[in-house]
This record gives structure tokens, C-alpha cells and sequence, in this order.
């Protein structure tokens, strides 16, 4: 069981996947704040006592020589899978943007869902709104009924959105009905995520994202009681027969948030790189650094955590 594990512990190893990718902030380079965050990522998950399995991670065996799919980590204990993303939004550190964070998701064996790397139509909503949206229906019928159940006018409905051409329609349709738009550049995860905290401000997420990027985010608004649909949308055969193989059979299946995340004991935490609208980002100052981040666990506590770092000797 998850709850065996101490769930604070695993927020040491997002902080030391932040902390890593945060010296690379704006230097233009993201494949080396990815590279610095999984090494520190997998450093720290090979400390605790757990026997972890990745079912979400960097890619397949020979495309990635870390935190690969199917790769063990831990020094043994209980026996975990875990879905992670060293840098969700590699651009966004590359170029100082906000919204990047490390993230991880942890459930008992059996419980992720192991998505192919596709595309994934989604829809994410809070806990006020999550029995009354479905990713079939129109964007007009999901906006006023997210409109009715926070008891607002569809003016004041806030939708994040990937700003991607492929978006052209939904953007459209959603401006048709009357809501807001914040588009985001990239880091849907934070954004679907951001809808069941209501501090944000954003009450929606529609769009097509990474599959992958998909079970992350269930996995914390599954904790949160909020809801959260997806529908795989390959973007080429390849992708589609990859999909098949792995055992999906009918592609088109409508996937509600138990299919995306089977167990009912998850831990899902996160933690900031660049400020954004659910955590803020690493902060250097003097000899230390202060990290934020948020955990969340299924039974319904949720923790934002700072934390003030020591860092090595300074360089002379």
C-alpha cells in the first residue's frame, strides 16, 4: 500500500528535480534542464524504500537512459508504480516562462494507466462542476454547466487552452459562448491540475495534449475530487499501432478518470520551477534556495509546502 510510504518523502524528489532544472531557467537549453532534473530525480528515488516501477517516464528503454519505461528504482520495499515528469514544459524553462514544474504520481501496482505517447482529447474540471461535464458534449453545453455549478455567468468561466493551431475551432467556439481564455504556450498538466484548486482562477481545461501528460493530471485531480476525461487521438498510424499493441483495442473509447487512474490510494505531488498559477518557482538567494510545491493525497488532504534549501559552497 502507498500509505505504507511516507508521502512527505516523496516531495524531496521533486524538489531535487526542480532545483536542477531551475539553474538552466531562460539559458535557452531545454534537453539539458530535462537531462539535470531526471538525473537528480532518479538519485533521489534510489534512496527511498520503495521497489518503484515507471510506468510513465522519459520514453521507451532505448530511448531514454533514465527513468525509462519499465525501469525499477528504489533500494526495495513496497512495491509502487510511478508516472513522472522530471520537467513538464522543457520550453517554459528554456525560455523563463511560467508554469514548468517536476511532478510525479504514485499509486499502488496495477494502478496508472501506462499511456502510449500520443495525443489525448481532454477535459478537466473542479469538484463543483466534475458530475456535470462530458468530453462528448458540445463546448457550450460543458461551459454553461461548469457556469451553473460555480453559480457564475459564463463571462467570468476562465478555459485554459494550448495555443496550437490545432485549437483554432475550440478557440473559437469557447470565445462564441462567452467565456475567458487563458492560453497557455505549454504545461497542460498544471493547467488541468489548476481547475480543482480554486485559488486559481482557471475552471476549465480543454484541448489536445499528451496522453501521458493526461494520467499525470487525473491522477492529482482524481485526489481532488474533480473530473477529468480523455479520448486517445493518435496522429499518425504508427502511433495508433503502438497504442493497439499495447493493448487498447477500440482507440476511440471514452476514458473517464477511473480508466486513467485505477487505484483509489494515490499520491501525486509536484513542485515548482517557474512561478506559476499552482506553485510558485525555485528561488535562489544567498547559499540556499527556496522550493514550493503541493501534495496531494487520495484520501483528500492537500499540502503546499515550502522549503529553504542549503546549497554547496559557493564557487569563488
Amino acid at each position: 500500500m502507498v500509505t505504507m510510504v511516507n508521502s512527505l518523502d516523496f516531495i524531496t524528489v521533486t524538489e531535487s528535480a526542480a532545483l536542477a532544472a531551475s539553474r538552466w531557467m531562460g539559458r535557452g537549453e531545454r534537453d539539458a534542464a530535462d537531462g539535470a532534473a531526471v538525473e537528480k530525480m532518479r538519485e533521489a528515488l534510489g534512496q527511498m524504500d520503495i521497489a518503484g516501477r515507471i510506468v510513465i517516464g522519459e520514453g521507451e528503454r532505448d530511448e531514454a537512459p533514465m527513468l525509462f519505461i519499465g525501469e525499477e528504482v528504489g533500494r526495495g520495499g513496497t512495491p509502487v508504480d510511478i508516472a513522472v515528469d522530471p520537467v513538464e514544459g522543457t520550453n517554459l524553462v528554456a525560455n523563463g516562462l511560467p508554469n514548468s514544474i517536476a511532478v510525479m504520481a504514485i499509486a499502488e501496482r496495477g494502478g496508472l494507466l501506462h499511456a502510449p505517447d500520443s495525443y489525448m482529447k481532454k477535459l478537466a474540471v473542479g469538484p463543483k462542476a466534475a458530475p456535470y461535464v462530458h468530453l462528448d458534449a458540445s463546448v457550450r453545453e460543458n461551459l454553461e454547466a461548469v457556469a451553473n455549478a460555480l453559480d457564475k455567468p459564463i463571462s467570468d468561466v476562465c478555459v485554459v487552452i494550448l495555443d496550437r493551431p490545432r485549437h483554432a475551432d475550440l478557440i473559437r467556439e469557447v470565445r462564441e459562448a462567452g467565456a475567458r481564455i487563458k492560453l497557455i504556450s505549454d504545461g497542460d498538466v498544471d493547467a488541468c491540475i489548476a481547475t480543482a484548486i480554486e485559488s486559481t482562477g482557471i475552471h476549465v481545461a480543454m484541448g489536445t495534449g499528451g496522453a501521458p501528460e493526461g494520467v499525470l493530471a487525473a491522477a492529482a485531480i482524481k485526489c481532488l475530487g474533480g473530473n477529468f476525461m480523455g479520448r486517445l487521438q493518435p496522429r499518425h498510424q504508427e502511433e495508433a499501432d503502438r497504442a493497439t499493441a499495447m493493448g487498447f483495442g477500440d482507440l476511440n473509447r471514452l476514458l473517464l478518470i477511473d480508466d486513467l487512474v485505477k487505484s483509489d490510494n494515490v499520491i501525486f505531488c509536484a513542485s515548482g520551477i517557474t512561478d506559476g498559477d499552482l506553485v510558485r518557482g525555485v528561488r535562489f538567494f544567498g547559499n540556499h534556495a527556496r522550493t514550493h510545491s503541493i501534495l496531494v493525497h487520495s484520501n483528500g488532504t492537500v499540502r503546499f509546502i515550502e522549503s529553504v534549501h542549503r546549497l554547496g559552497a559557493r564557487p569563488r
